[in-house]
C-alpha cells in the first residue's frame, strides 16, 4: 500500500519524511551509518525482502542520500555510501537512538552504545545553540512561522 505524499506540504519536516519517513530507509540509515555497505550485508542485518530493500536503496540513491560504488566486475557488484545529504541525517538517526534508549530499551540498557572517536569516552551528543554554544532542549527554542506554513 502506498502511503500519502507530503511533497506538496510546505512544511521541512514533512518534505524530509517524504524522503526518508519509510522505516524500512531509517533502518538502512542506522546500518549505513554502522559501515554497512554492501547489499548482501544490510538484507542479512536487516532481514528484508530482497526487492523491497531494492527499491528503498534505489529511492535513497536517486534522492541524493546514498551514492552507489562499483566494488567489483563480472558480475558487477555496488556498495552503498552515504553521501553528505546522507550524512546530514546523522542527528535524526541519534535523536532516535537517544529516544529508544530512554523509551523503549530493554531492562537490561541499551544495545548500541556511542563512543567519541577523538576523545575515546562513551557519550550521548547533545544539541547546542549554534549561535552561543549552550545546550538547549524542547523548551528553550521555539518555532517562528517565515511564512506560511502547514501547522
Amino acid at each position: 500500500m502506498r502511503r500519502t505524499s507530503f511533497a506538496e506540504m510546505d512544511c521541512s519536516i514533512a518534505q524530509a519524511l517524504d524522503v526518508v519517513g519509510e522505516w524500512w530507509s531509517l533502518l538502512i540509515l542506522r546500518d549505513a551509518f554502522q559501515g554497512v555497505r554492501r547489499f548482501d550485508a544490510f538484507q542479512r542485518r536487516l532481514g528484508i525482502a530482497r526487492n523491497i530493500l531494492t527499491e528503498r536503496l534505489q529511492r535513497l540513491v536517486a534522492e541524493g542520500i546514498l551514492t552507489r560504488r562499483l566494488y567489483q566486475e563480472q558480475p558487477d557488484r555496488y556498495e552503498y555510501r552515504l553521501t553528505e545529504k546522507g550524512l546530514d541525517l546523522y542527528p535524526v538517526i541519534v535523536g532516535l537512538l537517544q529516544w529508544g534508549d530512554r523509551w523503549a530499551a530493554a531492562s537490561e540498557g541499551p544495545p548500541v552504545v556511542l563512543t567519541h572517536r577523538d576523545c575515546g569516552h562513551q557519550g550521548t551528543p547533545v544539541l547546542a545553540c549554534e549561535h552561543c554554544g549552550e545546550k538547549i532542549g524542547a523548551r528553550d527554542m521555539q518555532f517562528r512561522l517565515r511564512r506560511r506554513a502547514a501547522q
